[in-house]
C-alpha cells in the first residue's frame, strides 16, 4: 500500500488496513492508527493521519472498531484529541451496538 493512492480509493484502503491490523490483534489488543498510515506510506505517514483517523471514525460508526483513549472508550460522535487506540469490538460490545433483531419486540410491539 505504498505510493500516492487516488483520493477515491484512499478511505477504502485505510479502512482495509485498519481492519487487517485489528483482525491480526483481536478484540483484546489495541493498536495505534499510525500503523495503518505507515502501511500506506512508510516515509510520509504523518500526512495520512487525518484521513486515517477519519477512516477509523467511519468504522467506529458502523460498529466495526472500538476507539479508546487511556483505557476509556470514545464514541464516534465526540471529538478525538491526542493519541487514540483501536481494536475489534468484543462480543458483548457487538451485541450492544446491534439493532433490534427480527424476533425482538420493539417498544410498543409487545
Amino acid at each position: 500500500m505504498s505510493g500516492d493512492p487516488s483520493p477515491d480509493s484512499l478511505p477504502a484502503q485505510l479502512e482495509q488496513a485498519l481492519l487487517a491490523l485489528a483482525e491480526a490483534r483481536g478484540a483484546e489488543k489495541t493498536f495505534c492508527p499510525s500503523e495503518a498510515a505507515r502501511r500506506l506510506d512508510p516515509v510520509a505517514w504523518r500526512e495520512w493521519m487525518p484521513a486515517t483517523r477519519e477512516a477509523a471514525r467511519s468504522l467506529a460508526r458502523r460498529g466495526e472498531l472500538i476507539v479508546s483513549q487511556r483505557g476509556q472508550v470514545l464514541t464516534p460522535a465526540m471529538p478525538w484529541t491526542g493519541p487514540i487506540r483501536l481494536r475489534l469490538p468484543r462480543d458483548a460490545e457487538r451485541a450492544d451496538n446491534a439493532g433490534p433483531s427480527d424476533d425482538t419486540p420493539e417498544r410498543g410491539d409487545a
